[in-house]
Parts: C-alpha cells; structure tokens; sequence
C-alpha cells in the first residue's frame, strides 16, 4: 500500500497523469469518445492501479473532458441536444440494469461478445457513410430508438467498463443517419450527465483518486478542443477510417482480456 501510494503522489505519477490526460483528450476531440477506453489501461499499466479504481478515476476525469469537446462542437452546431439527454436518460437506467447482471453473466463471454459487436460496427461503418450535411430529425420512433440505444450503451458500461462513444457514435450515423460531427458531438454531450452520476456512486465507494482525476481530466481540456477541429478538417471517409483503426484497438484489448480471464 505505502509503495503505490508512493508511486500515485511522486514526480514521475504526475507526469503520467499528465501523458494519459493529453493522449485521452486528442482522442476524445478527435472520436467523440470519452477517453476512458484509453484512460482505463493506461492507469492499470503505467499507474498500477486496479481495475475499479481505475474505472472510477477515468469517468471522474471525463466529465471535463466531455464539457470541452461538447463546447467546441457546439461553437460549429455539431450538438443534438434533446437527443443527448434521451441518451443520457437511457443509459442512467441502463448502467444500473448492468451492474445488477455484472455478477450472473461471464465476463469472459461478454467480453467476446464485445469484440464481435465492435467487429459488427467495424463493417457497418464501411457500409453507411452520411452526409456531412445530414440533419438530425426527432420524431417518435427514433425518440424510442435513441431511449433502446441509451440503455444499450449503459448496461455494456455497467457489465464491462466499455461503451460511450464506441457504441454511440457509430449508432447515430449508421441507424439514425446522422452526419460524423453531431453524431461525435451529441455522444460527448451525453456522457457529461451519464459520467457525473457514475462519479457520485464511485466517490461514496471510495474508487476514485481525485488528485488523478483532476490532473487527467486538466490535461485532456488542454487537448479536446485540438481533437474537435481536427475532426472538422478531416472528410467523413477518412474520419470513419480512423475510428476504424481506433476501434480495432479496442477490440484487440478486449480479446486479449477475454483470453486472460479465466
């Protein structure tokens, strides 16, 4: 205990902390993801945290992180908001629903299952590319569709850690029709909400390192708004192909994950 302590407050953690921040926040701007699926590793490998604290940590340190990438979204009307809060509301709901199946269902296999659903995404992306110029209409049915689509982002959150932008961003473009820019918008406006009540039940458990959080979460600001105009230059093409390589990574995480876990 007094050596990690040692290694979460000395010189070399900070700058850690530091590096994870500035690396999750490009990728944040750049993907409309919240950065924990790079902040959550790197935390267990550089830090050594575990795995729950490290969970805690990261959703702690995106909640700024989102609040920037949704402000220069935002300044370029790239922001679905009501359709943010719907998702938001469904993955409140969902993340519980997961938490309470997290001890009943293999984590092996939901992790497999993740693969194949990213492996899934890979494919639809290539398939369905929209219009920069495609506008983002609220009826009825896509209204049920984003509450399904929330709560489907939630529970994987609750059962694996996993979710976010990941599902989100490629859900608005391929099922909805969304352009690349809203839909990456709309995504990081979902996950202030959805991060801050995660971060309360985490504070009362005590698996959040506030000092870390803050420091990432400072770092990752420094560099959003550098991945939300990147985001802006780069054609939809060539973006989809980037959140393609992206997500590859992921899946190749979660694999080597889901071979470890026994």
């Amino acid at each position: 205990m007094h050596e990690e302590q040692a290694l979460t407050r000395g010189p070399r953690a900070y700058l850690g902390f530091v590096i994870i921040g500035l690396t999750a926040g490009l990728l944040s701007g750049l993907f409309g993801v919240g950065g924990g699926t790079v902040i959550v590793p790197m935390l267990v490998l550089m830090m050594g945290f575990d795995q729950r604290r490290a969970a805690g940590t990261s959703l702690t340190a995106i909640v700024p992180t989102a609040t920037v990438g949704v402000i220069s979204y935002a300044a370029s009307g790239s922001v679905a908001w009501i359709a943010a809060l719907i998702l938001a509301a469904g993955a409140v709901v969902g993340a519980q629903i997961g938490s309470r199946l997290m001890p009943r269902i293999s984590q092996r296999a939901l992790r497999w299952g993740f693969v194949v659903f990213l492996l899934v995404v890979l494919v639809s992306l290539f398939v369905v590319i929209p219009s920069r110029e495609s506008v983002f209409h609220l009826t009825w049915l896509n209204g049920v569709g984003l509450v399904l689509v929330g709560m489907l982002t939630g529970v994987v959150a609750g059962l694996i850690g996993v979710g976010g932008g990941v599902i989100i961003v490629p859900a608005l473009m391929v099922v909805f029709g969304t352009s690349d820019l809203v839909a990456k918008g709309t995504s990081l406006m979902m996950m202030i909400p959805t991060a801050v009540s995660g971060t309360i039940g985490n504070l009362r458990h005590r698996n959040v390192d506030l000092v870390g959080a803050g420091i990432i979460g400072l770092s990752a600001c420094t560099m959003t708004a550098l991945g939300a105009w990147l985001a802006t230059l780069i054609d939809p093409v060539t973006g989809n192909v980037l959140f393609a390589v992206y997500i590859i990574a992921i899946a190749v995480q979660m694999g080597i994950k889901a071979l470890r876990t026994r």
